[in-house]
């Protein structure tokens, strides 16, 4: 019931924030789409804490800034690769394990590792990553321990990493 409450809540301050109308017959247009979207999605069984965003919005704006930070790092280091003379990548493919429980958080980190620069997720399997990355040496599946317990705090809750 509480994703569901915040569904409507959600919902309602999206479409306010996004139309800026508030005559009496859009607003009641507007709440005739979010109760049939809400009906929709209570039949379709897809109100769960992995389809409620703003359940974990805390987690990710703490993650997002820390995020940041790497993506700009490792495009220092990707652009100081570029700007050589001699070409000195060493590529490499390593599998990773992940932490993460849910399907979202999963996929949050193997984002999170194809967004900063050099590295791609190229496949989940289970707990399992395989990412590429430009250098062998900073793609050991340590260097990727702190991100995976930082999304999984962000996406799975307090107690997925300490």
């Amino acid at each position: 019931m509480a994703y569901f409450l915040g569904l409507v809540l959600a919902l309602a301050a999206f479409w306010l924030g996004m139309s800026g109308h508030n005559t009496p017959l859009i607003l009641s247009l507007g709440s005739i789409s979010l109760i049939v979207t809400c009906i929709l999605a209570y039949r379709l069984d897809i109100i769960d804490r992995e389809g409620s965003p703003y359940v974990r919005l805390v987690g990710f704006l703490l993650y997002f800034p820390w995020l940041a930070k790497e993506i700009v790092k490792a495009n220092i280091s990707v652009i100081r690769a570029c700007v050589k003379a001699d070409l000195d990548i060493a590529p490499a493919l390593v599998k990773v394990k992940t932490i993460c429980k849910s399907d979202l958080a999963k996929v949050t980190f193997a984002n999170s590792i194809t967004l900063t620069p050099g590295t791609v997720t190229v496949e989940i399997e289970g707990d399992k990553l395989l990412v590429h990355g430009l250098y062998e040496q900073d793609s050991q599946p340590e260097a990727f321990v702190e991100m995976d317990q930082r999304s999984a705090r962000a996406i799975d809750g307090k107690g997925a990493a300490a």
